[in-house]
């Protein structure tokens, strides 16, 4: 049975840690300087689409790592929805906010 090793899994795990960490840089710079309710969009969008399946990935997998169990990496089941949710919380109240000046 060919399985993964652990440097394959550590290599999974930093590179999902990386997207989050570029996901959340790209938010941060697109969203420099706009208006507050093109804020809330841009980090809407972020969180749900590169931010919320990645950073799940990476904490459940890293959790089931360290206490030595496969079946603790289902808890990234429960993180994606969260924050997900959270994402298009923020999106849709940027999408249905009044424009307002800086």
């Amino acid at each position: 049975m060919i399985g993964l090793g652990e440097d394959d899994l550590m290599g999974a795990i930093i590179v999902g840690y990386i997207i989050t960490l570029l996901g959340a840089g790209v938010a941060y710079f697109l969203s420099r300087g706009k208006s507050l309710k093109r804020k809330y969009i841009v980090w809407g969008v972020a969180l749900m689409v590169p931010i919320s399946p990645t950073i799940a990935f990476s904490v459940g997998l890293t959790y089931a790592r360290i206490i030595h169990n496969a079946w603790a990496a289902l808890m990234m089941w429960i993180i994606f929805p969260v924050i997900f949710i959270i994402g298009l919380i923020l999106l849709l109240v940027g999408i249905f906010k009044k424009n307002e000046d800086m």
